[in-house]
Order: C-alpha cells, then structure tokens, then sequence
C-alpha cells in the first residue's frame, strides 16, 4: 500500500514529529500525546490515489457528506451568466480527505478567491458568507463551478490551479485545510445521480452522467 501526503501536509508533520522526539524524554505522556497529533497530521493530509472513470462524467470534487442538492445561480453573481445550475453541496468534516479534485475534465476560465467568515460549513449560508475560492471551468462548452470554503475549523484555502491551465478529470486541484466544504455547480440539464444524506468519494462517486450509465466500465488511477 502506498503511503503519501499532500505536500502542503509535510511542513506540519515534521514540525510536529521534532517536537514530539525533543519533548518525550523529558515529558513522556505529553510527548505520547504529540506523537498522536503527529499521526493525525500524517491521516489528515493523505492523498489516497482514486480510480477514475474513464467516460465522460461528472465525478464528485470531495469527500464527506453531501448536505445539499438544489437549483442555484452562479456563485459568482455574473449578470451574463443567466444559467440555472444544479448546487451539490459536500461537507468535509475533520477525518475525510481534504485533497480536492476535478470533477470534469476541461479548462480553467477563470479563479476569484473572496475573503469572508468562517461559520461551520454545514450550514447553506457559508456558501455566501464564508471565506471561499470560486473555480469557473468550461468542459465541452458547458459551464461548471467548483467552489472551495473555509469552514469553522478551517484557515486556509490552496488552490494549484492556473488560470486557461488545462485539468484532467479527477486531477488534483488543491487543499482546505481542517474541515471544510465544497459546491459544485453543474448544468441544470444534467441527471443528478447521487442524494442529499450520501457519502461522496472524490474523484470516484459519480455525481452526473450525461450518458448511458450503463456503459462505465473502466477507470483509471489517479
């Protein structure tokens, strides 16, 4: 089994590893306390690699809880963007993977990053009040927004992404740091495959797919 990290995870993990080999011989049950965050540390930053599908679908951009199903306009509030979108809401909570991925593959328009609060991402209104970073993504001429949000425990939003920067589906695509939430805004015209209340894999769970589902039979890792 192969074992790996999101880059932005090491920094903490070896930070915390050279504290907690400094402080055991001296503090014994602090230093066992500090090897468990380190190990946490270690889990919560895991990048696990996914089995993509190979056809075109529409594949989940998290892990976790999806809170939220329902028509939306866009998240940037563009007047020339007059579409109604499908909002899919994922609560990631403090033990899922936190490395976020492509849902399509496509190209990237354009990135807004809007600084907000952190309330705890469970509730509907952190999609407009929180801190966020919004992803416009075209993919065969059809629209799609990827929205990364700073949840109660969260600080940080990293995004690798550029903007015209070409994404393969299920690619990688950036980190929230200590729970968190994703949207993700696709077409009004697509079959929603999933249900609000369901547990989501990201880059695996299929949450649309404008063909015949009957035909996914391959994946790819990733």
């Amino acid at each position: 089994m192969q074992l790996r990290i999101h880059n932005e995870g090491w920094v903490y993990f070896v930070i915390s590893c050279l504290i907690t080999i400094i402080i055991i011989p001296f503090y014994t049950i602090l230093g066992i306390f500090l090897a468990i965050i380190s190990a946490y540390i270690y889990y919560f930053f895991r990048d696990p690699i996914r089995a993509v599908p190979i056809e075109e679908v529409v594949v989940s951009p998290a892990d976790g809880l999806v809170t939220y199903i329902g028509a939306e306009k866009n998240p940037l509030d563009d007047d020339k963007d007059q579409n109604t979108y499908i909002k899919v809401s994922i609560f990631l909570s403090v033990f899922d993977v936190h490395v976020n991925r492509m849902p399509v593959k496509g190209s990237i328009s354009s990135i807004h990053y809007i600084p907000g609060k952190f309330l705890n991402a469970t509730l509907d209104k952190s999609s407009k009040e929180n801190e966020r970073n919004i992803i416009f993504a075209k993919s065969n001429n059809d629209n799609f927004y990827i929205v990364q949000i700073a949840g109660l425990i969260a600080r940080r939003i990293v995004s690798n992404l550029k903007v015209n920067q070409e994404v393969e589906k299920g690619g990688r695509i950036g980190i929230i740091k200590f729970g968190s939430r994703v949207d993700l805004y696709l077409p009004e015209s697509y079959d929603i495959l999933i249900t609000k209340g369901q547990r989501v894999i990201g880059g695996e769970t299929i949450i649309s797919n404008p063909n015949d589902i009957k035909k996914i039979k391959n994946s790819k890792l990733i």
